[in-house]
């Protein structure tokens, strides 16, 4: 019987994470093109989820734009567009949340879960997916956004520094809507989490400034992630900026680096736990 040296024996053990990383990423860009193949066999998805933030930004700028105040004589237009933006981003795990829970329902976890892949590719795999997803409509976004007047003004850096946030909100919130798709127990109950995506969005800073709302509702207002990301990009592009006073107003940027990290530290290793106990 052959004897294995200790220096290759170590060299076996020192290999061995590396193989389970090495296959790990193969087994999530797997996943990801999967997502993605599944993904444009369904345009009336892509369309769902291009169709409602252009609707947005028609309906505030055209509709309502006139008659919105932000105070300070800002046009409405350079404030409420950013803050589409990060609502978008935000809103968009709710997508996410749609689309695990069908896979769940379908039984394509089950499929996944019995072959032999890294137990973090599904998850991190749709993630991926996700983001690249959200970089197309967060282009398409700002496409409208420059086709009906606005601009950035904070230079380019500062502008590719503000989409960076945008994607890193939602990079956070992808594993908040992978946890609650495989929680649920079906489609149309993930379907309902409209009533979390809602409140997440609208009170916030991205359409009324929380110094304009009642007391107690402009500190929710202050204290949600997406106002946060809403006001640090705002001060990137150069757009206005509310002007309340608080910490956390004053601090932007640091909080829309800080809440993404927090929601990803929370909901990712939850999302890969809750995908490992499936059916068990």
């Amino acid at each position: 019987m052959s004897m294995m040296s200790p220096s290759a024996a170590g060299r076996a053990v020192a290999d061995e994470p590396e193989r389970r990383a090495y296959w790990a990423v193969v087994d999530c860009l797997t996943i990801v093109r999967t997502e993605l193949t599944v993904l444009l066999r369904y345009p009336a998805a892509i369309a769902w989820q291009l169709g409602t933030p252009v609707m947005f930004v028609l309906l505030f700028v055209y509709v309502f734009g006139s008659a919105m105040e932000v105070g300070g004589g800002a046009d409405y237009q350079d404030y409420a567009l950013p803050g589409m933006f990060a609502m978008t981003m935000a809103n968009g795990f709710m997508n996410t949340a749609v689309a695990v829970a069908a896979a769940k329902e379908r039984g394509v976890m089950d499929r996944y879960r019995s072959m032999p892949m890294a137990p973090s590719a599904v998850v991190s795999g749709r993630g991926v997916a996700d983001v690249i997803g959200a970089s197309v409509d967060l282009a398409v976004l700002a496409a409208i956004a420059l086709a009906v007047g606005w601009r950035p003004d904070g230079g380019p850096l500062a502008t590719l520094g503000a989409f960076a946030l945008l994607i890193w909100l939602r990079s956070a919130l992808i594993w908040v809507g992978v946890y609650l798709g495989l929680l649920v127990p079906t489609q149309e109950a993930a379907g309902s989490l409209f009533a979390v995506a809602f409140p997440l969005g609208m009170i916030s800073s991205v359409f009324t400034p929380p110094a304009m709302m009642p007391d107690w509702l402009g500190a929710i207002a202050l204290w949600n992630p997406v106002s946060s990301t809403a006001n640090a990009i705002r001060d990137l592009f150069g757009n206005p900026v509310p002007g309340g006073g608080g910490w956390v107003e004053r601090h932007a940027t640091l909080m829309a680096v800080a809440w993404p990290l927090a929601l990803t530290a929370v909901f990712l290793p939850l999302a890969v736990r809750r995908f490992q106990r499936l059916s068990r």
